[in-house]
């Protein structure tokens, strides 16, 4: 545990390394070959180019420097079997020092991967372990390549290892945090974080997610909600595609944030995938930089009075490679409680395509049928 005062800066973890990753020759999600021709726009959907631009965008904007730049060291092997078996971890590493491959159809790698997802999870590692043992109150680290779709033994959906969830084992391993919340709100089911503590009430797992997206048609429904000792502790809420602004807030007001209110957790988590914006190749959802901002403030506000501000968002998804440096700079002006004056191009337009009033009162009284649904201020409680 720090004995020093907490950094009253955001801290921020980011690696060139991580963006060295590849998946290969792709068109978005499809292996070129047969029928599928290359794209001359580029390759697979999971290319840098939104991390390093969001970066870029940082640097010329100025937020950098109002940030405290931290390194973070690889996973160890010892951190990863705290999540997946030995088998899967050597698997892996033989397969990406071999050239690379695929253990998963979806999760196609270079060689060389392997060290990379180690490092890529050591950023999501040090961020929580930072803020739990002290040093700083809240944390943001960009990882490449992302974690929720990992389970312990099957990697998935551009995911090698289960960063979030080995965060959380490593804070609880090294700082004895008893309860720890993990909110996703990446458009795709977090299926991986579920799996890793699906059976486990001290990890609250809540995933907010376009229906049916990804996996696709197998996942993410609002009756898998945990079993045994965790039973209650998963909560996925499902919204249409199509679901905007207010969708995503009346999930966040009405059913996550009630939730973990009533867990309280040591420390939140959230995995932050900007792929529900409105211009995202792999979903089809109309949340702006502004929602993200948005549920940023909702999620703080809980830290800050539930569990000392203790608040690590950790950036996962988002394929856009034009949208997603605004709405990182919209999370991290809100985490970190500054302001760049960056102007986002896209706000205007995709405020404008918002769903009509009959889509949202559909969609909301879904919501209100989820067992775990709580009236917010002001509105009637839902019929039992």
């Amino acid at each position: 545990m720090s004995t020093s005062a907490p950094s009253e800066r955001t801290a921020f973890y980011f690696d060139e390394k991580c963006l060295w990753f590849s998946a290969g020759p792709a068109a978005l999600v499809l292996p070129v070959g047969g029928w599928v021709q290359p794209m001359a726009s580029g390759g697979h959907a999971d290319s840098p180019e939104p991390k390093r631009r969001l970066k870029s965008l940082m640097d010329v904007s100025g937020l950098t420097d109002r940030l405290d730049w931290r390194k973070a060291p690889a996973a160890t092997r010892e951190d990863l079997l705290r999540i997946h078996p030995a088998s899967y971890i050597d698997a892996f590493k033989a397969m990406s020092d071999a050239g690379g491959g695929a253990l998963h159809p979806t999760a196609p790698f270079s060689g060389g991967a392997f060290e990379i997802a180690q490092q890529s999870a050591g950023l999501a590692i040090q961020a929580v372990v930072d803020v739990a043992d002290g040093s700083c109150r809240t944390a943001y680290a960009v990882t490449r390549p992302s974690g929720h779709h990992c389970s312990p033994d099957t990697s998935m959906g551009f995911c090698m290892f289960a960063n979030v969830a080995l965060a959380v084992e490593a804070a609880r391993a090294r700082h004895g945090l008893k309860r720890i919340a993990v909110l996703d709100w990446d458009v795709h089911h977090g299926n991986g974080t579920e799996a890793c503590f699906y059976g486990r009430g001290d990890v609250l797992t809540i995933s907010i997610h376009q229906e049916h997206c990804f996996p696709p048609g197998a996942s993410g429904g609002a009756s898998d909600a945990g079993a045994g000792d965790g039973a209650g502790a998963n909560i996925n809420i499902p919204l249409w595609p199509g679901s905007g602004h207010d969708m995503y807030l009346a999930a966040m007001e009405g059913i996550a944030l009630p939730a973990i209110r009533e867990f309280r957790p040591d420390l939140i988590v959230v995995v932050s995938g900007f792929d529900a914006n409105g211009v995202d190749p792999l979903a089809r959802m109309l949340a702006t930089s502004e929602t993200f901002r948005t549920m940023t403030r909702l999620v703080r506000q809980a830290a800050t009075e539930l569990c000392g501000g203790r608040l690590v968002i950790v950036q996962e998804g988002g394929y856009a490679e034009t949208a997603v440096p605004f709405c990182g700079v919209a999370v991290l002006e809100e985490l970190a409680g500054v302001s760049t004056g960056v102007v986002d191009p896209y706000l205007g337009l995709v405020s404008l395509q918002q769903p009509s009033a009959a889509f949202n009162a559909a969609q909301l009284a879904v919501l209100k049928q989820h067992p775990r649904y709580s009236a917010v201020p002001g509105e009637a409680a839902p019929a039992s």
